[in-house]
């Protein structure tokens, strides 16, 4: 079969080349329009009963992750002309597209009883604006009475006040959010310049455009260090122009059929796709290395080069075909995962992997044959002295001392599964932004004056039409958030109770009437309230935190992003059991909600995910390698070898407090999907030495390990340097994925040119073993 598809192949190689041209312009149409993703990717799946209710909460109260966060903790904002500034800034934001809604001190609203119409009324505080100083505190002294302001607007210990800008869901969800966010921080910039007052940002949607911004600059700068890289590489092994050229083109072509295939399938870059290019680039150019090491060894041996290229293809292609296939899986394996950006990612992914297979089988043969044969210059990589030393040096380890590498192994193994108990597993809304960033501290700032810019919802349902006015359910939601306050990690809550506390001061017109109503006064304020949401009086809270029904209320608050382990014992170790205990059961049904939340409990996700992932990768190669070796033996070797490098890479993690998150969960089922291909390459020539040639085991093993180990350690230190490259990043999940990815790719190497050999000359001695044994069993029978 193969030898029809070589002649098939080298026959048609120019029309295929050609097929291959029409393609990539094909693709490269559709590739140009490729869009960077601005959806805050969710991990937890659509079916997933908290998702669910979440979209419900969204359709009932809208977006809680649309607050563009303004901040400031500066003395002279409240000087006259400072002030006058924040009220030209604030009204200049309120102009931008796609703001729904601005909330600040400058449009602070004071609440009146309007005895007339028997409701609340409301008056602009700083409406016209104070002329004098005085003016100015005697207005900011009304602020500091209406406690509805406090923690909310303003932090009354530090004096930290904010700008909340609400988000259009048009805006939120496109190209414009950065747009917007970009505007309003301009703005910011000359507010700054005209009064010397740092401003800061923060928010979920600052949160996004960040990440965006970050994904577009670095898909081009490591796309080109992956370039650069791999050219120095290729040129210090084989130093050839040839040996670059080839492979660039082959790649180039991959990685514009990958983004076109990102568009056809209706897919946007993302922080997971946006890396696929420079990893094509990384893991493409070891079928060319493989290729062109082969073709320089036949060449040497016999200079007929269309007989040469034409037994390359043949002996290469099955191989390449099964390496292909096992690379592909280790990202196809995501594609079968809950969370939607990993599945895109594994099924892009993979069909980038099988189309560097059809590319590189097509293009590499028909370049050899259109380019000069490879002169002496070119071949002398394969005399190097030092890349023979350490061959012969790993053949005396297998052949003189195994149980040094196996005791190496054992310890290697305690080791890792110390690091591995370690390992956590947790993750933070603002995960891999640079820890030196300006947005980082930002963030920072937001939690220490105003406890944080996440948000987190409750939402208490009365099972009752009007049943949030009731006292006894006011009352229940005070105390709630009153134990809500008294956490550090939680903002003061905003709800109902709220507009209702200030409406009873109102009534009184005294600060001191600051809460809820009385069974006395009960009637009297709720009816107030009433008549002033009919009215559509813009204190109404009707809107934004209780349902159309009056049966829902919602309570909001902000959260520090103290990442997934903190989170979760906050929740389930504070939170519900408040709510549990406030709250009867049989009266109430009350859900913990909110952007942060289903952010954090992706990470269960992800430990499934991972253990699925590897789980099926490795039952997928398994039965490709029984497809290929029919050799139970050989598989089970096979499996422990390139297991080693994972479990000592969960140890480094674990020993370097690298958590599994989005990014790192992907290391495990590549790392295993590429390190199986030296397996494969070793493996097919050991089958090949035993079945063709009729070898001895023995001889089998040497043989094997000098004619594939140099395009083993060739491809290995390829793809260590290529990988690499993404400590570069300004994402720390990136950085890892490039460090650990590396650094586990050198350890299966080793473990594929030491272990791999070592067991299958161990096995075979306990063959020959129990087989003198029968025989000596019969014989003395």
């Amino acid at each position: 079969m193969w030898n029809r598809i070589t002649s098939f192949i080298i026959l048609h190689r120019f029309k295929l080349s050609g097929v291959i041209g029409i393609l990539t312009i094909f693709f490269g149409f559709f590739a140009i329009k490729a869009e960077m993703s601005h959806n805050f990717a969710s991990i937890v799946p659509s079916y997933d009963p908290e998702m669910q209710y979440f979209e419900r909460f969204k359709k009932t109260f809208g977006e809680d992750a649309n607050v563009f966060a303004v901040g400031l903790a500066d003395k002279r904002a409240y000087e006259l002309e400072n002030f006058k500034a924040l009220h030209t800034l604030v009204e200049r934001i309120r102009q931008q597209h796609g703001v729904k809604q601005v909330l600040s001190l400058p449009q602070a609203i004071v609440i009146l009883k309007d005895t007339t119409e028997s409701k609340f009324v409301s008056e602009a505080i700083f409406e016209p604006m104070p002329q004098t100083q005085a003016a100015l505190d005697s207005a900011l002294a009304l602020v500091s009475e209406m406690h509805f302001y406090d923690n909310q607007l303003i932090n009354v210990q530090t004096g930290a006040t904010l700008i909340a800008v609400s988000i259009t869901k048009e805006v939120l969800d496109s190209p414009q959010r950065q747009v917007l966010t970009n505007n309003i921080k301009k703005l910011g910039d000359e507010f700054t310049q005209q009064t010397g007052i740092e401003l800061h940002y923060a928010g979920v949607p600052e949160i996004r455009s960040f990440m965006t911004t970050k994904m577009a600059s670095e898909l081009k700068m490591l796309l080109m260090l992956s370039v650069v890289m791999t050219v120095i590489v290729l040129w210090w092994f084989f130093r050839s122009t040839k040996a670059i050229i080839v492979p660039l083109i082959t790649i180039g072509v991959v990685v514009v059929w990958t983004m076109g295939v990102i568009v056809l399938l209706g897919y946007k870059i993302n922080i997971l796709t946006g890396l696929l290019p420079p990893i094509l680039v990384v893991i493409g150019i070891p079928n060319s290395v493989y290729w062109i090491t082969k073709y320089h060894q036949e060449y040497r041996k016999n200079p007929e080069r269309a007989l040469v290229i034409q037994k390359v293809v043949r002996h290469i292609t099955p191989v390449a075909l099964m390496t292909n296939v096992t690379t592909a899986i280790g990202f196809f394996v995501f594609s079968f995962m809950d969370t939607r950006i990993l599945r895109e990612f594994g099924v892009v992914s993979s069909i980038g992997v099988m189309s560097m297979f059809v590319v590189s089988v097509i293009l590499l043969p028909t370049f050899m044959m259109w380019m000069p044969a490879p002169g002496d210059k070119e071949l002398r990589h394969l005399d190097r002295m030092g890349l023979n030393k350490i061959l012969d040096r790993f053949h005396q380890l297998i052949f003189e001392r195994r149980p040094l590498i196996y005791t190496v192994v054992a310890f290697s193994v305690i080791v890792s599964l110390v690091g591995f108990s370690q390992l956590e597993v947790v993750s933070f809304m603002a995960d891999d932004i640079p820890q030196n960033s300006t947005l980082k501290q930002d963030l920072a700032f937001f939690e220490q004056h105003f406890q944080g810019a996440m948000p987190l919802e409750i939402v208490v349902d009365t099972r009752k039409t009007k049943g949030v006015m009731n006292l006894g359910t006011l009352r229940r939601a005070d105390q709630l958030q009153d134990s809500l306050n008294s956490i550090d990690l939680v903002s003061q809550p905003l709800s109902l109770v709220s507009f209702v506390k200030a409406g009873r001061q109102a009534f009184y017109n005294n600060p001191a009437f600051y809460g809820l109503p009385t069974n006395q006064d009960r009637v009297f304020i709720l009816n107030y309230l009433k008549k002033s949401e009919e009215g559509s009086d813009n204190i109404s809270a009707l809107n934004n935190f209780v349902d159309s029904t009056g049966q829902q209320m919602r309570i909001s608050l902000k959260v520090a992003d103290v990442g997934s382990i903190k989170m979760d014992s906050l929740i389930e170790g504070v939170i519900r059991p408040q709510v549990a205990q406030i709250f009867d059961q049989e009266q109430y049904d009350v859900h913990i909600t909110g952007t942060t939340l289903l952010f954090i409990k992706g990470n269960r996700y992800l430990v499934n995910n991972l253990k699925t992932s590897i789980l099926i990768a490795i039952g997928l190669i398994a039965i490709l390698m029984a497809f290929l070796f029919k050799s139970l033996r050989i598989i089970i070797v096979s499996i422990i070898t390139n297991m080693l490098p994972l479990l000592i890479t969960a140890g480094m993690m674990g020993f370097l407090g690298v958590a599994l998150k989005p990014s790192t969960v992907l290391i495990f089922s590549i790392a295993f999907g590429i390190a199986v291909d030296d397996s494969i390459h070793y493996l097919a020539r050991y089958r090949q030495g035993l079945l063709l040639n009729n070898l001895s085991v023995r001889d089998a093993v040497s043989l094997s390990l000098h004619e594939t180990g140099a395009g083993m350690i060739y491809t290995s230190i390829i793809l260590f340097f290529g990988f690499i490259i993404f400590i570069f990043s300004d994402f720390q999940g990136t950085k890892a994925l490039g460090g650990l990815t590396s650094a586990t790719l050198l350890c299966a190497m080793l473990a594929n040119l030491l272990l791999l050999p070592a067991l299958l000359l161990s096995l075979d001695k306990r063959a020959q073993a129990k087989k003198a044994a029968v025989l000596a069993a019969e014989k003395a029978s």
